[in-house]
């Protein structure tokens, strides 16, 4: 009996090991990935970058007509400033001549409350016309050029960082087990030579019942941007 416990024992240890190291089949994908697009209806004016080039952080990929929105803020700025004076105003003559009630103090403060945050309504208006760079990246494609019209959340530009990828594939539920975070893996990339190292980053915690598998990531560099992600993978847990 205890022989017969012993093999059970070893079957299943070499069980998990063999799980540990069968490839598993998946396909790549860069580390971010969105589309872009604007909250407010417009005509595209300027198109700061093309497709394929790189963009940082913060830069306008796109712009909107924006004529109005930028007198409306010149005009919200002439009545905050308007609205600054008369309060300062009213201040030194309560600490001077205290000439003025506090009640009339109070409702020029109100009014400067209100010209402020009318006037950054209008900085907000002013800053949607434009489609930034959530993130450092290359972008992958424009749906829209110069002198198209956009419905607000329109698809419009995709911006993707390649700098970093993710490997994305399935495994046996029962093998998961077999798998950690952090745990190297050595990743095979189709029409790519050699292979890359990469570590686990996901392991989902639920299995498809329909399929039986469970979702795998692991994240690898791809500084140089060697490695076009959407090419079909081979992942060997190490």
């Amino acid at each position: 009996m205890f022989g017969l416990a012993a093999g059970v024992m070893l079957l299943g240890v070499s069980a998990v090991q063999a799980a540990e190291l069968t490839p598993i089949t998946g396909i790549t994908e860069p580390f971010l990935d969105v589309t872009l697009s604007a909250p407010v209806p417009g005509i595209i004016t300027t198109e700061f970058f093309q497709e394929g080039q790189p963009a940082k952080k913060g830069e306008v990929i796109l712009q909107l007509d924006k004529k109005l929105e930028e007198l409306e803020v010149a005009r919200r700025k002439a009545i905050l400033d308007r609205a600054k004076t008369d309060l300062d105003s009213t201040q030194v003559l309560i600490d001077t001549t205290k000439s003025v009630s506090k009640e009339e103090l109070d409702k020029k403060r109100t009014d400067y409350n209100v010209a402020a945050a009318e006037h950054g309504i209008a900085v907000e208006q002013l800053a949607r016309r434009q489609i930034l760079a959530p993130f450092s990246g290359a972008i992958c494609e424009i749906s829209l050029h110069v002198g198209a019209a956009c419905a607000p959340y329109q698809p419009l530009v995709r911006l993707v960082d390649t700098t970093r990828c993710y490997f994305v594939g399935h495994i046996d539920g029962k093998s998961a087990s077999a798998l950690r975070l952090d745990q190297p893996a050595r990743i095979q990339i189709e029409g790519t030579p050699g292979v890359v190292t990469g570590k686990i980053c996901y392991i989902s915690p639920v299995v498809d019942p329909a399929s039986g598998l469970a979702r795998v990531k692991a994240v690898f560099e791809n500084a140089d941007a060697k490695i076009r992600p959407g090419l079909a993978a081979r992942m060997s847990p190490q």
